[in-house]
């Protein structure tokens, strides 16, 4: 019998860990293919347009994320989360959507002379009623993308989102190259939406039925309107910054702030992403193992860290001939704000895994309760540095990083029997390397060479450095990532 359980949980194992390899590949290719194209397009779009062009768009930021954050209503996190989910499920979530995407639209259309006139902005008023179409655009694709998730299935994902890049692109970079303005990021943003919802649609052939079963999403709103409110709350205090910057500083700061979180994002967000989209149907499908739990937590809190952590600090390293080598001069007032963002970051990945964890273990009231106690802290902490500057206010975001970490981990690590010590100790040695690179990497800025060069030589010292630290003192992480891409390569062979 004890013969039999052994095999049964290194099957277990091999299966978990052959959905990760699949998941965390296709999930990257799609996450970093996307966000390189955009991130080329943005760079070209920005060579042509102005930073008060982005702060337009920047000032439409927290309406646009509070609608979408309603339009999913996080009702599908609670389909991933249920084990025997059905059609009627499925369809009952997909009307849902719509009839809130069509509402939301309408409320936000008709609200644009009000936030126009909030910002003393008149030309933002049509920017805002076009703008709205993208609400129910992006309510027709959540029950596809809930389904591939579901699946694993990030390689048609892929497709999807590739194509639809590629085709906004261009049309955003013809446009700004035109004249077009702020019309350009608008076109860029729609076009994307539009293609990905149609290619979701035709590569996905879930299709609704007739079906609106009241208990079925009396269940589902039962645990994803905790997870909503939580979205909600997190929304509005990473945009009430852009909000903020907006009224109290100029659009040119906004446009700053913008795009220097567009970059510190980049690394961060989509490696959260990536793990978030793996890591939570496979969590789930083991909900009820806490042993089993506590291995791949352990595992993935410290393959993210020995990512995350050296492309955030790097990042903020080099950021000055970074900026001015991509971005021209003109947008030199990002650095700063580039590298206080870059620390902020930099603990996203780790906040994320831990809030997977509430969710697969049903506890969408403790992740509720959590993110009302931190945001109450966040928004007094914005208030307090708001009088100081930018700079200051900027900053009061890493205090909220740490504060955030801390109550995410200690919470979340009760509901498994996980010590907080295995955890700090599992990426404390990631962390001080990570530090003693950037600290290599920061002394290039003081070379008197091109800001190419200077860039060049950054990434190339910094990934040899940490390499080296790695296999010195062998840290497992770094045996892990090159076990998940040949374990990927050699099943393709």
């Amino acid at each position: 019998m004890r013969c039999i359980k052994h095999i049964y949980i290194n099957f277990a194992a091999m299966d978990i860990k052959e959905k990760t390899i699949n998941g965390v590949i296709w999930s990257a290719i799609e996450r970093f293919s996307v966000q390189i194209i955009q991130f080329i397009v943005q760079i070209i779009i920005a060579r042509l347009l102005l930073p008060s062009d982005y702060g337009l768009i920047g000032m439409l930021a927290i309406f646009m994320a509070l609608a979408q954050t309603f339009t999913d209503g996080g009702l599908s996190n609670a389909l991933i989360q249920k084990k025997d989910r059905n059609e009627t499920d499925y369809s009952t979530v997909f009307y849902f959507n719509i009839v809130i995407g069509i509402f939301l639209a309408l409320i936000f259309f008709l609200c644009s002379g009000i936030i126009a006139e909030f910002y003393l902005m008149p030309k933002l008023k049509l920017v805002i009623q076009v703008m709205s179409i993208n609400l129910i655009i992006l309510a027709f694709q959540v029950i596809q993308k809930t389904i591939l998730t579901i699946k694993i299935d990030f390689k048609t994902q892929a497709k999807a989102s590739l194509i639809s890049v590629i085709i906004g692109g261009a049309i955003g970079i013809a446009m700004a190259y035109k004249g077009f303005g702020v019309w350009a990021l608008v076109a860029q943003f729609t076009i994307i939406n539009l293609f990905q919802t149609s290619l979701f649609w035709y590569l996905e052939k879930w299709r609704p039925k007739l079906i609106f079963s009241k208990s079925s999403f009396t269940r589902l709103f039962g645990f994803g309107s905790k997870i909503l409110l939580a979205n909600l709350i997190h929304t509005i205090y990473l945009n009430l910054y852009t909000l903020v910057i907006g009224k109290r500083f100029s659009a040119t700061n906004l446009g700053y702030y913008t795009r220097a979180e567009q970059f510190a994002q980049f690394p961060s967000s989509n490696i959260t992403g990536i793990l978030w989209r793996v890591t939570y149907p496979i969590m789930s499908s083991i909900q009820d193992e806490n042993q089993r739990l506590k291995q791949v937590l352990r595992q993935y809190l410290r393959l993210s860290a020995f990512i995350v952590f050296p492309l955030m600090i790097g990042l903020a390293a080099i950021a000055e001939p970074f900026i001015i080598l991509i971005l021209t001069e003109k947008w030199k007032g990002i650095v700063p704000i580039l590298q206080i963002l870059s620390i902020y970051y930099m603990l996203y990945p780790l906040n994320a895994i831990h809030q997977n964890l509430m969710q697969v273990k049903g506890r969408s009231d403790l992740f509720l309760r959590l993110e009302i106690i931190k945001k109450i802290i966040g928004i007094a902490l914005l208030f307090i540095s708001l009088p100081f500057g930018i700079y200051v206010l900027c900053s009061s975001l890493i205090i909220y990083a740490i504060i955030n970490f801390a109550l995410n981990t200690y919470y979340g690590s009760k509901l498994i029997n996980l010590d907080i010590p295995t955890q700090l100790k599992d990426i404390a040695r990631v962390l001080l390397a990570s530090a003693f690179m950037g600290a290599i990497v920061y002394i290039v800025n003081y070379i008197d060479v091109s800001y190419l060069l200077k860039l060049l030589l950054g990434v190339i010292i910094g990934g040899v450095s940490y390499y080296l630290i790695a296999r010195i003192f062998k840290m497992k992480e770094l045996e892990q990532l090159v076990s998940l891409v040949k374990g990927y390569i050699g099943k393709k062979a």
